[in-house]
Parts: structure tokens; C-alpha cells; sequence
């Protein structure tokens, strides 16, 4: 027997203000900002820009040819040093860059330095096998602290990744590795929802038996069942094997503002999932200036 459901909305006019004492040491005071944007756009942008380390600056902010546009034109970077190398040179060297919490529980901190040692080794272990700079990767994990690792791997040796939700079924995961064109697969034996493990490799190599692109498959051990994880020879190979005696340090790839950083695919509820590419200057100056002002950064 269903319950009939009433909805009530109600149109309210409350404001609801940050106090003074938050608002005198907050990143943003006022509507200025807006205002400096209206004003000129592109010398708004540019001064954002400036907040990321570049190795050569950009010829021109933007190209406007609608409805295509290009950001920071010829300038270049990479996503990898911005968001782990440049902060050993400070004293956040050795504070926390990733503090996680995971099911069924544990826990685990990495510093920068730590993350930077970590991303360097997957990143020669993504080389090993054959990844270079363009190659699609697709990543099919539970949120652990590699699956940063990864992506930040993928990113200083220029692959876009492509992240997939692990709740997503075979399908849907064969559907955006065939879209992209992945070479490598990142998936885990299995991870944990609501307390129960959830068949990642089981659903990977069920995706992969229509998935021509994938040549191999890294496997990360998270649940440790082996049943969860059956090894097809020649393709899949464990993270820990593959990093075990990689260099401790992978040079970055001088990436153009305007080469693809990941590509994000949309849920498909209205029709077939599209894969949008984000690039690596926009997004990055685009992020870092959200993420001072949501987050209040200091």
C-alpha cells in the first residue's frame, strides 16, 4: 500500500550573512571580484592564471571563435606538478596532502612528499607498460587514495583518464572504454559499499570482453578475495608488481593549455553517455580559483 506524499514550497526572502569575524579574514569581502570580471574578462582570467606555475606563459589569453574557444593559447603546463611539485619547495612539503577515510574503516595519510614518490612510480609503471602521451586511461576504482594517485599519474605523463563511476555495471563501463579508446584499465579486486564488496575486476573483465582498444589491465588489491580477482595472463598484471622496481622519479610532460587533462562522461539518463573533455590550463585556473573561494583556502 502506498502513502500519499505532500509537497509544500514554500518562497522565502531570508538572507542569511556570514558573520563579520568570518567575512574580515575570508578570501572574497564583496561582489569586487564580480565586478573585475565584468569589466575585462580576459585580464580577469589571466590574473587567476597566475595563481599555477607555468613553463612557458601563454601568447594570448583567449581565442574566440564561436563557438569554439581556446584559453591561454601556446602557454604550457602540467596538472601533476601544479598539484604535487610545486608544493615541495614549500613548508607544506611534509604536511598532509591527502587524509582519507575508508570502509570497512581504515585510514591512511599521504604527504605531499609521500604522494609525489607515489604518483612518480605509477606514472613509470603506466610508461612500462606502453603509455604515452595522448593514450586514453581508464580508471574503474573504489575512492582510495590510488585512485588520486593515478589520475595524477596519468596526468604528468599526459593520458587523459577517464574515471568511472564503480557503481556503474559492465556495460556502462564498456560503453565509455570503447567511447575513448582506453589502452589501460585501473580497476581494484573490489571495493566497499555499504559494507559489502563490490565486484570491480569481476565487472571489468566482463566489460572487456567487447573492448578491442584495452591491452592491459592494472589491478589494485583492496578487498583481497581472490575469487574477486581471477588474473588473465599476458593482460593483467598487480600495482605492486608493476611498481616494484620502477625509478623513483618520472619527468613531466610539458602539456599545452588546450590538451586534454580527463575526459568526464555524462550519466546517459537522456540518451547516450558523451565523453567531455576538460583541458588542462582552463580547468586547472578554473579549479584553483572555485577552490579558494569555496573552500576559503589560505
Amino acid at each position: 500500500m502506498s502513502i500519499p506524499q505532500e509537497v509544500t514550497l514554500t518562497k522565502s526572502k531570508k538572507v542569511f550573512h556570514a558573520s563579520p569575524e568570518f567575512v574580515s579574514q575570508a578570501n572574497t569581502k564583496d561582489l569586487s571580484l564580480y565586478e573585475e570580471a565584468r569589466k575585462d574578462l580576459e585580464a580577469f582570467w589571466a590574473a587567476q592564471a597566475e595563481r599555477l606555475d607555468w613553463f612557458k606563459k601563454w601568447d594570448k589569453i583567449l581565442e574566440w571563435n564561436p563557438p569554439f574557444s581556446k584559453w591561454f593559447v601556446n602557454g604550457k603546463l602540467n596538472a601533476s606538478y601544479n598539484c604535487v611539485d610545486r608544493h615541495l619547495k614549500t613548508v607544506r612539503k611534509n604536511k598532509a596532502a591527502i587524509i582519507w577515510e575508508g570502509e570497512p574503516g581504515d585510514s591512511r595519510i599521504l604527504t605531499y612528499q609521500q604522494l609525489y614518490y607515489e604518483v612518480n612510480r605509477f606514472a613509470n609503471g603506466l610508461k612500462k607498460l606502453g603509455v604515452q602521451k595522448g593514450d586514453r586511461v581508464t580508471l574503474y576504482m573504489p575512492m582510495i587514495p590510488e585512485l588520486a594517485i593515478a589520475m595524477l599519474a596519468c596526468a604528468r605523463i599526459g593520458a587523459p583518464h577517464s574515471v568511472v563511476f564503480g557503481g556503474f555495471s559492465a556495460e556502462a563501463l564498456r560503453e565509455r572504454i570503447n567511447d575513448c579508446q582506453a589502452k589501460v584499465v585501473v580497476t581494484a579486486d573490489g571495493g566497499y559499499r555499504r559494507g559489502k564488496p563490490v565486484p570491480l575486476k569481476l565487472n571489468t573483465d566482463a566489460a572487456l570482453e567487447n573492448a578491442p582498444s584495452v591491452e592491459k589491465v592494472v589491478v589494485i588489491k583492496r578487498v583481497g578475495d581472490p575469487e574477486l580477482a581471477p588474473m588473465q595472463e599476458g593482460r593483467d598484471i598487480w600495482w605492486d608488481d608493476l611498481v616494484a622496481d620502477v625509478p623513483l622519479y618520472c619527468p613531466c610532460e610539458e602539456m599545452d593549455a588546450e590538451d586534454i587533462l580527463f575526459i568526464l562522461y555524462t550519466s546517459g539518463s537522456t540518451g547516450k553517455p558523451k565523453g567531455v573533455q576538460h583541458s588542462t590550463g582552463g580547468y586547472l585556473t578554473g579549479v584553483s580559483f572555485t577552490h579558494s573561494l569555496v573552500f576559503d583556502l589560505k
